[in-house]
């Protein structure tokens, strides 16, 4: 959701986490866990806290 708000494409978060588009593809639908520090890396690029990436709370 959040990377769809911002008109970004899958390949787009691929390149900024220096991924592959198949991983980032298996971390949006659970496929592939999120390691910790890509996570940590999410919460910036989104400007959210890890508790909502991880579903713990509604607030960004």
């Amino acid at each position: 959701m959040l990377r769809e708000e911002r008109g970004w494409k899958q390949s787009d978060m691929a390149r900024r986490l220096w991924v592959s588009q198949s991983t980032y593809s298996g971390y949006e639908t659970g496929k592939i866990q999120v390691p910790v520090d890509t996570l940590l890396k999410l919460a910036d690029i989104y400007d959210v806290s890890m508790d909502y990436l991880l579903g713990r709370t509604d607030e960004r």
